[in-house]
Parts: structure tokens; C-alpha cells; sequence
């Protein structure tokens, strides 16, 4: 690339913060970058995302490369866990190390979802997540996902795109659709 990286921040209550980074991944892959996605706070496996970025990397495995941290917080009965245990820690820790490394690498594209969200769950320090936005590489494109962004990651950032939820089907009690929320 021949321009410097720029760097995202899609926030806000509203839906479309991952939606909107997986597509500017596509986009990317689409011209040939080099893409890492890492997710932060969405273990568990039922995210569908998942599913065709497997297939893409399979398709295009130069291109692409996605981790994805966090221990399951829906349980069966569809009920969500708030609360943080210890392995919730382990993970966020393990996918900020990993973003410390991936950052060093020779990509295009860094997308870390979520990541906006762990300082409000106090899963990770804020003074973290800025040591990472100030190593960027110049080259770079970073891209932060997460509601309850704070401002000192906004004021660094050169995009900030806040979803705002104007209206959500949720609030007439329909639940989250596989396949179409997540």
C-alpha cells in the first residue's frame, strides 16, 4: 500500500459494529490484503461469522487469519452472564498479547472486535488497548469494534462511526436470530 493506515472506531448502541468491519474485511481480502481479525469476549462458537471466514481462509490463506478469545456467556436457556471470572481475564489478556504480535506482522488490515467493550467490563486496562493504537504500524488500517468506547481511543482515532439504535425489533420481544444477529 501506498498511503498511510488509518484507524476505525465503529461504536454505538446500535447493531452493524462487527457487520461493518467483516465487510471492510471482505473488501480488503477482495483487493488482496492482508487481513487479521481477532475477537475479543466471543468464545463459545456460535458466532456464524466464524463459519465463512474459515472458508475464506481455506480459499485464501495468505490473506486471512482470525483468533478468536473468550469463554461462552450464553447458556443454553439463552440466558447471558454479565459477571467476569478468571478465565474471562485469561482470554482477554491472551487476545491483547496476540494483537501485540499480529500488529508487528506484515498485514494490511487488523480488525479487533470488541475490544471497545473490554474496558467498560474492565476486562482490560485502557492504558492496554493505548500502548497497542500507539504501536501501530504506519502502513496499518486498525479497526476497534465495541459499544462504550472511550474517549481517549476516539480522540485517536481517524474514522469514529457511531451506530446509533433508533429502533430494534428486540424491544418487541423478538430474541436474536442466528444467522442475522449473530
Amino acid at each position: 500500500m501506498n498511503y498511510n493506515g488509518q484507524i476505525h472506531v465503529y461504536t454505538g448502541s446500535g447493531k452493524g459494529k462487527t457487520t461493518a468491519s467483516l465487510g471492510l474485511a471482505i473488501r480488503a481480502i477482495g483487493k488482496g490484503l492482508k487481513v487479521a481479525i481477532i475477537y475479543f469476549d466471543k468464545g463459545g462458537g456460535f458466532y456464524n461469522e466464524i463459519k465463512i471466514i474459515k472458508k475464506l481462509k481455506e480459499i485464501y490463506p495468505e490473506r486471512i487469519k482470525y483468533k478468536s478469545y473468550g469463554i461462552s456467556r450464553m447458556s443454553k436457556d439463552r440466558n447471558f452472564r454479565f459477571e467476569n471470572n478468571k478465565e474471562d481475564l485469561k482470554q482477554a489478556e491472551k487476545a491483547l498479547s496476540l494483537a501485540n504480535n499480529w500488529i508487528k506482522e506484515d498485514l494490511n488490515l487488523l480488525i479487533l472486535d470488541e475490544i471497545n467493550t473490554t474496558v467498560k467490563t474492565k476486562l482490560l486496562k485502557l492504558d492496554k488497548i493505548l500502548d497497542l493504537v500507539n504501536n501501530k504500524p504506519k502502513e496499518l488500517e486498525l479497526v476497534l469494534t465495541g459499544r462504550y468506547c472511550p474517549k481517549e481511543i476516539i480522540e485517536k482515532a481517524d474514522l469514529v462511526t457511531n451506530m446509533q439504535d433508533v429502533k430494534h425489533y428486540i424491544n418487541n420481544n423478538i430474541p436474536a436470530r442466528s444467522g442475522i444477529d449473530y
